[in-house]
């Protein structure tokens, strides 16, 4: 794992690098789509690579329960499984100590889950959650870490901080495979100095990555962006930085323009499914009555296939009478226009005209769709 930095606009600290792994090199900032059950839903990998998309994430707390890291083992990894060559990451599980709260018990040492789809008891450990990500065969995994509500108690995400950090260090300590990049996590909610705390705690393992989690979780985007601001610049600027979970394509150009290189979300491939496009002049929502007969594409500035083939009636037509089409076409162009909204934003950052490149995006994306 090599990680060259090419071009840093000093303007505004964003940076275009290349991330070398087993899988192929990474070009960031990189948006990374989401494939929760070694799946992109809706999308072949053909089709994925068709969009512009580098790497792709998956889930290990939803694959050991379906279908088991053994059975992806068994079947030669995660690549082969789902037949995509490039690189790929795989989460924790501790975002789901956040997002499955009402389901699980949290130690010391552990957490134990409550399979949300039979009852069955999944207990991980930092130890078992390298086990179960090294059976995976991902090219970057992550720590074990505990996401705390961005409203809870200081006391609570202080204990989240400290947890995270010993479960790091655990990590570190189980790895046994060396072609997998093992990336820290720093929490602490929005709090400065515990944000300061958990940096402080996970520079000295010497991770060749580390991810800012715990944002996106409610929280208001100017806080999000706060917390950046004083949180990345305490990161190693010779190593990847992933905000974790984010986001909308503003939040995404806000953390490029404060030195974020990795990102993950669901959005794009989420409100596809719900007939919600993203587009170079704003949000679009396919159902609305004015697209019925609506000859023009969904963005006219992307070259993406929907969009080069389909009017926005048609895909309107499609969710209206419940084809399966319609989103799998939505999904399609949204990750299109996230990886493409990226590629020209490194061309800005090599170019020192990333402040330009908000500017102009931030005013387009106001207009009125």
């Amino acid at each position: 794992f090599r990680f060259h930095l090419d071009a840093v606009d000093t303007a505004t600290g964003a940076r275009v690098g290349r991330w070398e792994t087993p899988h192929g090199t990474v070009e960031t900032p990189a948006f990374m789509p989401v494939g929760t059950l070694a799946t992109v839903k809706g999308l072949t990998p053909d089709q994925l690579r068709q969009t512009g998309a580098q790497m792709v994430l998956s889930n290990t707390y939803h694959l050991a329960l379906r279908p088991s890291a053994d059975v992806v083992a068994e079947m030669g990894g995660l690549h082969r499984f789902m037949q995509w060559d490039g690189p790929m990451l795989t989460d924790s599980g501790g975002f789901q100590v956040f997002s499955l709260a009402p389901m699980r018990k949290l130690y010391e040492d552990k957490v134990v889950f409550r399979s949300h789809i039979d009852g069955s008891l999944l207990e991980l450990s930092p130890a078992q959650c390298i086990r179960i990500q090294e059976q995976l065969g991902a090219d970057c995994i992550m720590c074990l870490d505990e996401c705390p509500p961005h409203d809870a108690p200081e006391e609570k995400i202080r204990e989240a901080v400290d947890r995270t950090t010993v479960w790091a260090s655990r990590c570190r300590d189980a790895q046994q495979r060396s072609d997998q990049a093992l990336f820290g996590i720093v929490q602490g909610g929005t709090n400065q100095k515990l944000r300061e705390r958990s940096v402080a705690g996970l520079r000295p393992l010497d991770f060749p990555g580390y991810a800012v989690g715990g944002l996106s979780v409610g929280e208001e985007p100017e806080l999000m962006y706060q917390t950046l601001d004083f949180t990345v610049p305490l990161l190693p600027a010779d190593r990847p930085r992933y905000l974790m979970g984010v986001g909308r394509p503003v939040d995404l150009l806000e953390g490029v323009l404060r030195g974020i290189d990795l990102f993950d979300c669901v959005m794009p491939t989420r409100n596809g499914r719900n007939a919600t496009a993203f587009t170079s002049a704003g949000m679009l929502k396919l159902k609305n009555l004015k697209h019925r007969t609506d000859p023009t594409p969904v963005d006219p500035d992307c070259d993406c296939p929907v969009c080069k083939q389909f009017s926005r009636a048609y895909i309107r037509h499609l969710f209206i009478a419940g084809e399966m089409l319609g989103p799998i076409l939505l999904s399609w162009h949204n990750l299109a226009y996230y990886q493409r909204m990226l590629k020209d934003l490194r061309t800005a950052i090599r170019e020192g005209r990333s402040a330009e490149f908000r500017s102009d995006q931030l005013a387009r994306w106001n207009r009125s769709v």
